[in-house]
């Protein structure tokens, strides 16, 4: 369990010293992919970002699977 919140507290410091280098890259299209379902009425608005959830899940996926090798 050390290890991984070791691991886990670089990744965050990594990611924010990157973070001005990170901006820059496209990941607008992030939260408006193809599937992301958005409805828009009249006083109402719903979002249910079911493409990006499953994008993040199996990217995260990925890294928890690398780390455990």
């Amino acid at each position: 369990m050390q290890r991984v919140l070791l691991i886990l507290g670089c990744l965050l410091i990594a990611a924010a010293a990157a973070w001005p280098w990170l901006s820059r890259l496209p990941f607008d299209r992030l939260g408006r992919l193809p599937g992301d379902i958005h409805i828009v009425r009249d006083g109402f608005s719903f979002y249910l970002p079911i493409t990006t959830c499953i994008l993040v899940s199996v990217v995260v996926s990925v890294v928890i699977w690398l780390l455990r090798r």
